[in-house]
């Protein structure tokens, strides 16, 4: 995934945008980078890795070195960004969050067609950023440029583009799947993923980009280059999971929608009965906790953290690079408070089960401090697709997920004809897969929330959420 951060401001800005990106750091382990303007400097840029140092260590330094009045930054899963460029559109930099599926044709596209050449990397692979960029400058203007590359891209960009008068051009994508908000001051304007990083930085909410929406920020005010089109797919999945709970979408606020998911599922449980007395309701933290809260909530069911994680040094169990130390991290983060444990019924909530590997662990780490009884709800429904739009729950194959493996277990390739029923809790292949999940990971109960359910606690039209992860409907 990814997020980006900026500011156009009549003073020196780069202190509020080294923090407003760091508030984006949940959303990247990559790499990150910063991007200036000076008048008498021009342009300035950094990029490090952060896979094993978090965003502010890697940028402190950065402070001393660079300076300017508009500047943006970025969090990135995939290529190093901002990149600096200069064409006939003049020098400028530019940040691309989002997924290019068809980045390999556009590439042979623009090299047959044009003459022109791509710095590659290692193993001779383009940076997608890098292809964005040639897509715009095949056009005259940024807006038009803009607009042919979302047209031909088969994915999502979200795009920032730091020009070199200090301005600042913000275009959301095509079908608004990553949010993209204003926020305003008196000394200028910020733009951002989430618009918690510019309110604690004094902005107020000035406007949230509609779809394809292009505009041109300046110090002194906003100039729409691109009218917002009709057509809106926003990403449930962010309200689930990968959104930090301040975050606010649409109008609708994460921690918020969490709290009510969590009800909508304890209502349903309430309804059939599935689980019996329940000493504690818990969540996987630390997203899954709001869905808990919701759920203990509604089911009066006491809630409890029978376990923390210990995030001082480690704060994401990602981190290490082979899957031998991840899972080591993982079991090393898990502290038990084993008085919430020992003889109890628990339910935990988590956001999401994609692939169920620390999962497990979690599960065996909960019986082996003598837990009774391990109920498991998922905040979403069963995930049957890997995302082609955005850079999470992306995988190799869809057969990384869960629910295919098990699907192949129950019925062979043939099972992958009836995904929707399998999906749906109340058909009997429902059924058989969460009684099959269930006992892989020894589960006493097992149920995922309905697509229903999910877009009730968002609140909004369904015809405006993407929902492609559950149901494979574009």
């Amino acid at each position: 995934m990814g997020g980006f951060f900026g500011i156009t401001s009549k003073q020196d800005c780069m202190l509020d945008v080294f923090f407003g990106t760091d508030y984006h750091s949940h959303l990247g382990t990559s790499r990150a980078g910063m991007a200036a303007y000076d008048p008498e400097i021009g342009l300035q840029r950094e990029i490090h890795s952060i896979d094993n140092a978090p965003f502010r260590t890697r940028f402190e330094h950065t402070l001393d070195v660079m300076k300017g009045i508009s500047a943006l930054g970025c969090i990135s899963d995939g290529e190093p960004q901002p990149l600096l460029i200069r064409s006939h559109l003049g020098t400028y930099a530019i940040c691309v969050i989002g997924a290019v599926n068809n980045a390999q044709d556009l590439i042979m596209e623009y090299l047959s067609t044009t003459g022109r050449h791509f710095d590659a990397m290692t193993g001779g692979r383009i940076n997608n950023v890098e292809l964005v960029s040639a897509l715009i400058d095949q056009k005259p203007t940024f807006a038009e440029g803009i607009r042919f590359a979302q047209n031909v891209i088969d994915g999502t960009a979200d795009i920032l583009i730091l020009c070199e008068d200090g301005s600042i051009i913000a275009a959301r994508d095509k079908v608004g799947r990553i949010p993209m908000l204003i926020g305003k001051r008196e000394d200028g304007y910020a733009v951002s993923f989430e618009s918690f990083a510019y309110v604690k930085l004094d902005f107020e909410d000035e406007r949230e980009l509609g779809p394809a929406e292009i505009v041109r920020i300046t110090p002194d005010g906003i100039e729409q280059l691109a009218e917002p089109g009709k057509e809106m797919r926003m990403c449930a999945f962010l309200w689930s999971y990968y959104s930090y709970p301040t975050a606010t979408y649409e109008g609708v606020n994460v921690e918020e929608m969490r709290y009510r998911n969590g009800e909508i599922m304890a209502a349903h449980d309430e309804e059939v009965g599935n689980t019996g007395e329940l000493d504690y309701v818990s969540g996987v933290p630390d997203s899954g906790t709001p869905h808990a809260i919701g759920y203990a909530n509604r089911s009066h069911a006491p809630f409890a953290r029978p376990y923390i994680k210990y995030t001082p040094t480690w704060s994401r169990s990602f981190m290490p690079k082979n899957q031998k130390d991840r899972k080591k991290t993982a079991k090393m983060k898990q502290i038990a408070i084993h008085q919430l444990i020992k003889d109890k019924n628990l339910l935990f909530v988590d956001d999401s089960i994609v692939r169920g590997t620390q999962l497990q662990e979690t599960v065996d780490f909960l019986y082996a401090h003598g837990a009774k009884s391990v109920h498991m709800r998922s905040a979403c429904p069963p995930i049957m697709y890997g995302c082609k739009f955005l850079n999470f729950s992306r995988n190799t194959s869809d057969m990384d997920l869960i629910t295919r493996r098990v699907i192949m277990e129950l019925e062979g390739c043939d099972g992958f004809q009836h995904l929707e029923e399998y999906a749906d809790g109340s058909t009997e292949r429902g059924q058989k897969l969460r009684k099959a999940i269930a006992a892989k990971f020894n589960f006493s109960s097992l149920e995922f929330q309905s697509l229903e359910g999910v877009i009730k606690a968002i609140g909004l039209d369904p015809c405006k959420l993407c929902t492609y992860c559950w149901t494979g409907k574009e």
